[in-house]
């Protein structure tokens, strides 16, 4: 009984070290990052900055006669363009991979299918079930919460006001947008993941060993607000967005997210292979950028397989599964 307990007392310091290891190789990369962004500011972004000086007075006066049509309903305009470009993103890509999805066609586009010989074709009732289930989700969750989000913007900064963020400005915002919502998103996802809050919560978006992009936000209620909407939201808040900025990012998100989910990899779109492998093996790549996982070792089995070696851009028309094929099956 000594013996054990002294081997316990020895390994809570080895995990609190590991723990403590793993915050402090966050802060150097994140802060290498971050001086790297800054020493190469100008350069990398001196011809965006002359594209959007250009057409800055154009958006400007556009958004004016916006805030004299909505003048005294601020709260109309902002709930309208936080979701209604979002949503339209979401479901004009949807509505084109559904197409694939049901149908078959265009054939070549199964070439670069990730899992081979899934949602080949999809399940229609179950594809009806999750629909149904997103666009609840979307209608009775994400728009009252959108609806709210504005008087919590204005304790800190009006979102409709005047002046529209300069271009070095909104960079800014969405490197810190993507970092709050990686990091909020890997530990709620984590937390998803205890037994506690997986067979009740999010067992339910798991249903889909393979996904298809629509399937991106369809989840526990529960898990719609802790994991979903508030990584997405909480940036903007921090930095007090203006409505440009948060109409960009959320449908940024979405789009992300949907690309993550949609089950192929496709030419000179971000690799879905971290996100699809976490639907396949479940306790694998937690994360949206990978770097949590890597700090904390949640994509060491990842990283054993093709599917990492495929998880790059591609860059030309060869779907990686054929370039960068599955081991043969032992029989």
């Amino acid at each position: 009984m000594k013996g054990e307990a002294g081997r316990r007392r020895h390994e809570k310091p080895k995990q609190e070290g590991h723990i403590w290891g793993s915050m402090r190789r966050t802060a150097f990369i994140l802060g290498s990052g971050l001086l790297l962004l800054v020493a190469f500011w100008n350069s990398v972004t001196w011809h965006l900055q002359r594209f959007w000086g250009a057409s800055g007075h154009f958006w400007q006066a556009q958004w004016e006669r916006l805030l004299l049509t909505f003048e005294g309903k601020e709260w109309i305009l902002f709930v309208t363009g936080a979701t209604y470009l979002p949503v339209l993103s979401f479901w004009t890509i949807n509505g084109l991979l559904l197409v694939v999805d049901t149908t078959g066609k265009p054939s070549f586009i199964s070439r670069y299918r990730i899992q081979a010989g899934k949602n080949e074709p999809v399940d229609p009732v179950k594809l009806r079930q999750s629909v149904r289930t997103v666009l609840l989700n979307q209608l009775l969750i994400s728009l009252p919460i959108v609806v709210f989000l504005y008087p919590a913007l204005k304790l800190w900064r009006d979102p409709c006001r005047r002046e529209l963020p300069t271009f070095h400005w909104f960079l800014l915002e969405l490197a810190v947008f993507t970092l709050i919502e990686e990091i909020m998103f890997y530990y709620s996802h984590r937390l998803l993941h205890h037994p506690i809050f997986y067979k009740k919560i999010h067992k339910k978006h798991h249903e889909w060993t393979a996904p298809i992009g629509v399937i991106s936000l369809y989840a526990h209620p529960v898990e719609h607000v802790v994991s979903n909407m508030l990584p997405a939201m909480a940036g903007p808040i921090v930095m007090g967005s203006h409505l440009s900025s948060i109409m960009v990012w959320f449908s940024l998100t979405l789009i992300v997210t949907t690309i993550s989910h949609c089950g192929y990899h496709l030419p000179f779109l971000p690799s879905p292979e971290f996100h699809d492998y976490h639907h396949l093996k479940f306790n694998q790549c937690y994360g949206v950028l990978g770097v949590l996982d890597h700090l904390h070792g949640t994509d060491t089995v990842f990283k054993q397989t093709k599917a990492y070696e495929r998880h790059i851009l591609l860059l030309g028309f060869t779907p990686l599964s054929e370039s960068i094929p599955d081991p043969p099956k032992m029989e």
